[in-house]
C-alpha cells in the first residue's frame, strides 16, 4: 500500500450527501477478483448517458477537465453509505483518487478505505461548504503528519484514529502490518515441534 503523507491536487466536488456504494460502483461490475479495473466503472450511472459506458455524460463533473484527473473528492454528509461492498474504495483508489473529504462518512466504508490506503477525511459542514467554493480555484493539500486540509487561505484541522493514522503514514494494510513482525513469526515458528 502506498504511504500517505502530504497530497496536493485537483479537487472534484459533488455536493451531493448520502452518496452510496451503490452509485459508487454498481453491482453489474463487481465480477472482478483484483483490485485494479474498477475505476472505469466509478460513478458508472452519473459518468455515462448509457449502459455500455461508450458514450461519457459531458455534465458529471468526473468528465470535465481539469477534474477528470481529480486526486482529491469533495462530497456531502454519510459517504459510502449502503451496502458494505470493498469494491467502492477500491474503485475511488483506481480512478486516482487518493482522499475523499465530507462531513461524515459509512461506519463500514471509512474502515474499508483506510484498509486500501485511501484517506478519509472528516471536516463539518461548515468547512466542507467553504471548501467546496475554495477548491474550484485552488488545489487542496492535505497532510496528515500535520492533520490539516490546505486550500488557499483555508486551513482545516482534521481528526483520525491514531492506527489509523499510523497505517496510512506509513503504508500498512493488514498484511504489511503482519510482515512488520515477520522476525517475531519466524522465532515462533522455529521453536514449534516440528510435528506442529
Amino acid at each position: 500500500m502506498k504511504a500517505f503523507t502530504q497530497h496536493q491536487g485537483t479537487a472534484a466536488v459533488l455536493d451531493r450527501a448520502n452518496i452510496d456504494t451503490d452509485q459508487l460502483i454498481p453491482k453489474q461490475f463487481l465480477a472482478k477478483v483484483t483490485r485494479q479495473g474498477f475505476g472505469v466503472h466509478l460513478f458508472h450511472d452519473w459518468r455515462y448517458l448509457d449502459h455500455d459506458g461508450a458514450e461519457p455524460n459531458p455534465e458529471f463533473i468526473l468528465n470535465q477537465p481539469p477534474y477528470d484527473t481529480a486526486t482529491i473528492l469533495i462530497a456531502g454528509e454519510n459517504f459510502g453509505c449502503g451496502s458494505s461492498r470493498e469494491h467502492a474504495p477500491w474503485a475511488l483508489a483506481d480512478f486516482g483518487f487518493r482522499a475523499i473529504i465530507a462531513p461524515s462518512f459509512a461506519d463500514i466504508f471509512y474502515q474499508n478505505a483506510i484498509n486500501n490506503g485511501l484517506l478519509p477525511v472528516t471536516l463539518d459542514e461548515v468547512e466542507v461548504s467553504a471548501l467546496m467554493i475554495a477548491a474550484k480555484e485552488k488545489p487542496v493539500t492535505i497532510d496528515l503528519a500535520a492533520n490539516v486540509v490546505r486550500c488557499g487561505d483555508f486551513e482545516m484541522e482534521f481528526e483520525l484514529d491514531a492506527d489509523a493514522r499510523h497505517n496510512l503514514l506509513n503504508g500498512l494494510d493488514a498484511i504489511g502490518l503482519t510482515l512488520a513482525h515477520q522476525a517475531a513469526i519466524g522465532e515462533h515458528e522455529a521453536q514449534l515441534p516440528c510435528w506442529r
